[in-house]
């Protein structure tokens, strides 16, 4: 969590309390966001604000009781993380604390002052030596492999500011966090290093080069990889008001997405809502491996009930823990749930150090700290020469569904991908209940070649195609609300009816079907490819005079609907037989309408 001194030096005494904010009379030498401690029971505080001998420092627990006088301490270091093996199915809070091992000893509720550190030291961890003696290595490069669980290889990696000759490594077998693994040459002399390691969360963990987008993140959900599609290493927002979907559908993109490793951080989110979240994450099967999927995941939780201020530091810490699986080579998803409940926390903060707010009572730099998240995403080349992603994906909680407030309009200038949620849409039990109007992704253009190279030239057609008859029926919807369908031309009439099976046949999906909860990429093609082929061959039938209702009758029309719950990613077969019985039904059409 925090690299801390033993016996913390006493540095000043407490002046001011306000809630969580904090202020301090005393030395000259702490430094901005260095990590304190306030009172005896050691209150775990970042320092926010230096003016002259004052200091204004968020405290990340309850300060019930603080009063004037109190010592405050110094730890000599800013607000870290721990890196090591160990991370990974770890529950943690905002600032690393773990969350099983507190429940563990001191029952549901974290009490005041508790001091835990995040990994457990006397774990033995069977490491695998890569390096070789007499190799220069420098921070970042990989000296040796712990298989930390059945899905994730934990690539030991050298401490960045270590860089020399590797004079020593640690043989084939079991070692603890703390043991000696290798021991490099540096300029200054002999450095030995550990498997553990700390970061500051609110410092970029450094690269060779960030590498253009060009891979999709498969996610399983036909509305998103098809019409709106993700890179890895992108950046995607999920606005939607309550009761949209939003959190159904992080899950499911958690679950299903193809990256290598998940951290979910449930920032601010309601107790009960993020209870279900560490209830059912345990209990879910990775699609790809049919293991648990905690084995790929780390859950950062800090509800809506937990210290304000943990809420602000929580979404560092699990970007942090991104930055360093990247840096393994590992392709990160990071799900934000969600920066609204983030915004609230800076702005109550904010609040309480008498700034002046902005719009809505944010702060003013509420555009810069939301560009600095956002800006964590991205491909890079890793100082190892191997290839990672972070995907960030956040979700926004705009209050009674306004996309105008101000975290809205501020997310979407720093994110490529915006995933509109539609409680219009929800409230129809249509799921997942992504406007296909509202929403955009700016990684169409830069996704085409993977495409390509799956085999799907025509992706780009098909997806622009469908789109512009989901388009066209939007606006035709206006008229028939003041004239009725049946008054609409049959050309028009059939615009509404491919438009339905759109809707119902491709856009809407279930997470609690077996079936239809992921859907391949040659799935999503085939069915898109037999709705629009429908829809060509019946524009040549209307244009001979054929009434749309005779189609719409057609045996294979009302199977198209079903075919996404119906046929499994392994048999994709039987929507071309499908679409070879429309071919021979609209040939039959053909020969009355000659």
């Amino acid at each position: 969590m925090i690299g801390t001194e033993v016996h913390p030096k006493q540095v000043g005494v407490v002046t001011w309390v306000n809630g969580p904010v904090v202020r301090a009379r005393g030395s000259r030498d702490v430094s901005m966001h260095e990590v304190v401690q306030v009172g005896p029971e050691h209150l775990v505080g970042e320092v926010i604000r230096l003016t002259g001998d004052t200091i204004t420092l968020q405290v990340y627990e309850e300060t019930a009781g603080l009063k004037p006088g109190t010592p405050l301490y110094t730890t000599g270091a800013p607000l870290s993380l721990e890196l090591g093996p160990g991370l990974m199915s770890g529950i943690f809070d905002g600032i690393q604390r773990p969350l099983p091992v507190i429940e563990a000893r001191n029952g549901a509720f974290i009490p005041r002052g508790i001091r835990l550190t995040p990994l457990y030291r006397k774990q033995a961890w069977g490491f695998v030596p890569r390096a070789e003696i007499g190799q220069p290595v420098h921070g970042g490069v990989i000296l040796g492999v712990v298989q930390e669980t059945p899905l994730v290889e934990h690539r030991v990696m050298l401490p960045h500011g270590i860089s020399g000759e590797l004079t020593w490594i640690a043989p084939e077998g079991e070692y603890t966090l703390e043991d000696e693994i290798a021991r490099v040459a540096t300029l200054l002399g002999e450095r030995s290093v550990t498997m553990l390691q700390r970061w500051p969360v609110r410092k970029p963990r450094p690269s060779q080069a960030r590498l253009r987008p060009s891979e999709l993140l498969v996610t399983g959900q036909r509305v998103l990889d098809t019409f709106f599609p993700l890179a890895k290493g992108g950046t995607a927002a999920i606005p939607g008001g309550f009761g949209a979907g939003k959190t159904v559908l992080q899950h499911q993109i958690a679950k299903w997405s193809d990256a290598d490793v998940i951290i979910y951080v449930g920032c601010g989110e309601r107790g009960n809502e993020m209870a279900d979240v560490l209830r059912q994450f345990p209990e879910l099967r990775d699609a790809h491996s049919g293991r648990p999927l905690m084995e790929r995941t780390i859950l950062i939780a800090n509800t809506s009930n937990m210290p304000v201020a943990a809420r602000e530091a929580s979404i560092y810490t699990g970007v942090t823990l991104a930055e360093y699986y990247r840096d393994m080579g590992y392709d990160v998803a990071l799900m934000a749930d969600s920066t609204s409940r983030w915004a609230e926390a800076l702005r109550e903060i904010s609040g309480r150090l008498e700034e002046m707010p902005a719009d809505e009572g944010f702060p003013a730099y509420l555009p810069a700290r939301l560009a600095e998240f956002y800006e964590r995403a991205g491909r890079v080349t890793t100082l190892n020469g191997d290839n990672g992603s972070v995907s960030l994906i956040g979700a926004v909680s705009p209050p009674g569904g306004d996309f105008s407030e101000p975290v809205t309009q501020h997310t979407r200038r720093f994110v490529r991908c915006f995933w509109a949620l539609d409680k219009a849409l929800a409230a129809e039990r249509h799921f997942p209940s992504v406007n296909w109007l509202e929403s955009y992704s700016q990684y169409v253009d830069e996704l085409g070649d993977w495409w390509k190279a799956q085999g799907f030239d025509n992706w780009a057609a098909l997806r622009e195609q469908a789109l512009d008859l989901l388009q066209r029926e939007n606006h035709l919807q206006q008229i028939v609300q003041l004239i009725g369908a049946d008054a609409l031309p049959d050309d028009q009439r059939l615009i509404l009816e491919t438009a339905r099976l759109l809707r119902e046949g491709f856009l809407q999906q279930n997470a609690m079907d077996d079936v239809d909860t992921f859907a391949s990429i040659d799935k999503q093609i085939r069915l898109l490819s037999l709705i629009l082929d429908f829809h060509g061959q019946a524009t040549r039938l209307i244009d001979r005079g054929c009434p749309v209702i005779v189609i719409r009758a057609l045996p294979s029309v009302g199977k198209i609907v079903r075919l996404k719950d119906t046929v499994t990613n392994d048999a994709v077969e039987q929507i071309d037989a499908v679409r070879d019985q429309l071919r021979d039904e609209i040939r039959e059409l053909e020969q009355r309408y000659i």
